[in-house]
């Protein structure tokens, strides 16, 4: 007998539902400005504020992300600035969030150029 021991993925977020920022939550948009290094990363958000994001370990071991990425940040509300990453947006999630007006294109532009 034959045991198939390959692991399933679990498919919560498989139905093309995309985490949008929630105010009650206090989430986010942001874009990466630059990689500091050590699991940090400098953001620029939606409210024009620059912060410092921390990648946590289960994320920094499954994704990359660079300089322009688009982010859903987490704030710490503490008066440091510093907050964690909460997902990745794909380029498809980016159009997404322009055409439903929650993300401009300036803040795009201001960190591809």
């Amino acid at each position: 007998m034959k045991i198939n021991l390959v692991k399933q993925k679990n498919s919560n977020n498989s139905k093309g539902e995309m985490p949008l920022p929630n105010d009650e939550e206090g989430t986010m948009i942001c874009v990466v400005q630059k990689v500091i290094g050590a699991g940090f990363l400098e953001v620029v958000c939606t409210d024009g504020n620059k912060y410092k994001a921390w990648i946590p370990g289960k994320m920094r071991r499954r994704i990359w992300l660079h300089e322009g990425d688009t982010i859903l940040f987490l704030p710490w509300g503490t008066s440091d600035m510093k907050g964690e990453v909460v997902h990745k947006y794909q380029q498809n999630e980016v159009r997404e969030l322009i055409q439903k007006g929650l993300l401009s294109k300036d803040l795009l532009g201001e960190e591809s150029g």
